[in-house]
């Protein structure tokens, strides 16, 4: 028991105490936002939106890796449309594993709670499953020594990452375990649960459980606790923000690291100001995000920014006269009926069925069936006029 009081000891504070009027402000803004957001849209288009938005919370995710894959690659993976060139394969291959993951988070089709140690098992197994072998292997900085690694299993041997030195491997399990009960949302009050999310994203990658794919899975499991909490949707990404503030995000995970600087640091074995910083610089990467997606998402400008795309496209003969009114239709209402076609473009139904049709092929619309109710679909040509910011300016 002694070994064990201790071995966890070294992983306190778990959170910043109670009463930081600046932590609980912040946690009071993300949950009136993002509930601001989530009323904002039709349902079925919220629903539509999610596959853009796992899309581009997989593209920052894989650029905090250092993978730079381009927006329209990650399209033609989930098209199963791969690149004869093995990297950018694999490169690939890695995006849609990110995407199929959150995908079954956003369903919940997952162990809960997001905080458990089957939980996090779950992630890194499901997304290193769908990862090609030449991703499994690590490779030490010097590279003399390569590691294997297996989905959903926690590392056996012990690692250093830079200047940190993770806990050993023994004493994983144990970590966990503490880190369970700690960030357990029956345990904490509403805006405590939000700072928790904040708290346990630092400390599961200072536990660095996996020889790799660590990053990734914390990145996941964030945005599943956000789920958890009716905080977070398919509308919106940590991720993007993340990885836009890179250096930062990564200055505050390393200074959090750091152990008790004094006294007035409190009283547990890592630095209390580290961890409070960084719960405060990720809680107002969260709301940034929120109004970022809230002021692409707003009706008036999102229509206005569709009207000139489409002109554009009818002007380029790409698209038939009487598009956006269907686009628009879809767009208030979430999804419409074939035969409503003709009604909203004032054309008779060959006509009207043409509009449509080229609609579909360019994956404007999109439906279950060759039949069935047609609902928005969101094509990268049409994210770039629409979306305008949502990635970065490509070279």
């Amino acid at each position: 028991m002694t070994v064990r009081r201790e071995s966890i000891s070294l992983l306190e504070p778990m959170m910043p105490p109670e009463g930081d009027r600046t932590l609980d402000d912040l946690a009071f803004d993300l949950i009136a936002k993002a509930s601001a957001l989530s009323g904002q849209l039709n349902p079925l288009v919220r629903d539509s939106l999610g596959d853009l938005v796992r899309s581009m919370n997989c593209y920052y995710s894989n650029l905090i890796e250092g993978h730079n894959t381009h927006p329209r690659d990650i399209e033609r993976a989930l098209a199963t449309d791969f690149s004869s060139d093995l990297e950018k394969r694999n490169l690939q291959l890695e995006a849609k594993a990110h995407i199929e993951v959150q995908q079954l988070i956003d369903r919940s089709e997952t162990p809960q709670p997001t905080t458990s140690s089957e939980f996090i098992r779950w992630l890194h197994r499901e997304f290193c499953d769908r990862l090609p072998p030449e991703l499994l292997v690590v490779t030490s900085p010097d590279g003399s020594v390569r590691q294997s690694v297996q989905p959903g299993a926690f590392r056996t041997g012990n690692v250093q990452i830079g200047k940190h030195v993770p806990p050993s491997a023994a004493v994983i399990p144990l970590f966990l375990q503490r880190f369970s009960e700690a960030y357990d949302p029956e345990r904490l009050s509403k805006y405590r649960q939000i700072i928790a999310i904040a708290a346990s994203h630092h400390r599961l990658l200072w536990i660095h459980p996996f020889y790799d794919g660590n990053g990734r899975v914390t990145r996941l499991m964030s945005h599943a606790f956000l789920q958890q909490l009716g905080v977070g949707s398919s509308l919106w990404s940590v991720s993007r923000g993340l990885a836009r503030r890179s250096r930062e995000y990564k200055s505050l995970l390393q200074d959090a690291d750091a152990p008790r600087h004094d006294d007035l640091d409190g009283r547990g074995n890592l630095t209390l100001r580290g961890l409070k910083r960084f719960c405060q610089f990720f809680l107002e990467v969260c709301i940034d995000q929120v109004e970022f997606m809230g002021s692409l998402l707003e009706a008036e400008t999102f229509l206005r920014r569709l009207e000139l795309f489409i002109a554009e496209e009818v002007e380029a003969g790409r698209l038939l006269k009487g598009s956006y009114f269907l686009l628009r239709e879809v767009w208030m209402r979430g999804e419409m009926g074939r035969g409503q076609a003709g009604a909203l473009t004032g054309y008779k139904d060959r006509q009207a069925r043409s509009v449509l049709s080229r609609l579909v092929k360019r994956g404007l619309l999109v439906s279950d069936s060759a039949k069935g109710a047609v609902r928005l679909g969101f094509p990268l040509d049409m994210v770039e006029r629409c979306f305008p910011n949502l990635y970065p300016q490509q070279g």
